[in-house]
């Protein structure tokens, strides 16, 4: 019995140092390639901070579930390693709970996500505020422009006009 528990903390001691070495030796191939953090941010559509934390061995910082080995598979896929080993290594060590509890995954998606003012809701504002400025542009060129020029060529026109039929 003393010997089970011996070997079940020997399985958990290589898992912990397993966990180490995903994330640095993940991180090694990326610097290996010459390929920053902020690339394959750009070309994964994966954020800065989950991918650091995939590095850094911190999955409190991912967003959970399935969406974990998304990001693994895209890291890998753009740096042209064999995605089927590495998603292998990280299942092994990171394995998905058998009991998906949705309220959970929620609650991490919610924490990790940052907030912003969505870029939609900033963008019907500035055309507004377009709109709104081009009216009081179109308002000033008729009032100060052409309405003068209108009311002096009419003054103009109508005396001429009144004395050449009489």
């Amino acid at each position: 019995m003393i010997h089970t528990g011996s070997l079940t903390v020997a399985k958990s001691l290589a898992r912990m140092e397993a966990r180490v070495k995903f994330g640095e030796s993940l991180k090694k191939e990326r610097l290996r390639a010459g390929v920053s953090l902020g690339s394959v941010s750009e070309g994964t559509k994966v954020s800065v901070r989950h991918l650091e934390a995939l590095e850094e061995d911190d999955p409190s910082r991912l967003p959970g579930g399935v969406f974990n080995r998304g990001i693994v598979q895209s890291y890998c896929r753009f740096l042209g390693l064999e995605e089927a080993t590495w998603l292998e290594t990280y299942t092994r060590q990171y394995p998905l709970p058998q009991n998906d509890n949705w309220g959970e995954f929620a609650e991490a998606v919610k924490r990790t996500r940052v907030q912003t003012t969505p870029l939609v809701e900033r963008r019907w504002w500035g055309v507004l505020l377009m709109l709104i400025g081009l009216g009081a542009l179109g308002w000033a060129a008729w009032h100060f422009v052409v309405q003068p020029r209108m009311g002096k060529s009419l003054r103009q026109t109508i005396p001429q006009a009144f004395l050449s039929n009489h």
